[in-house]
């Protein structure tokens, strides 16, 4: 499994909505709602040999009321 953390800015008005969409999708580890630039945050393990990418795009990115993710990927802890 690859650990991937993407924050999520949500189009206004609809941080809720997207949490719940992604919620119901149970694909994610962990998810908060956070400060700052982007409104959620979501750990996800993507199942190993699996594109990083795609799984993103077909599984978050697709969200209504997502208006930009950032992925950061992990390696091994230390």
């Amino acid at each position: 499994m690859t650990c991937i953390f993407v924050q999520i800015r949500c189009k206004p008005g609809q941080t809720y909505a997207v949490a719940e969409a992604i919620a119901d999708r149970d694909i994610h580890s962990e998810l908060y709602s956070t400060s700052g630039d982007y409104d959620l945050l979501v750990k996800v393990y993507v199942p190993e040999g699996d594109d990083v990418g795609r799984f993103v795009n077909d599984n978050l990115a697709l969200v209504e009321g997502i208006d930009r993710t950032l992925t950061t990927l992990t390696f091994k802890a230390f």
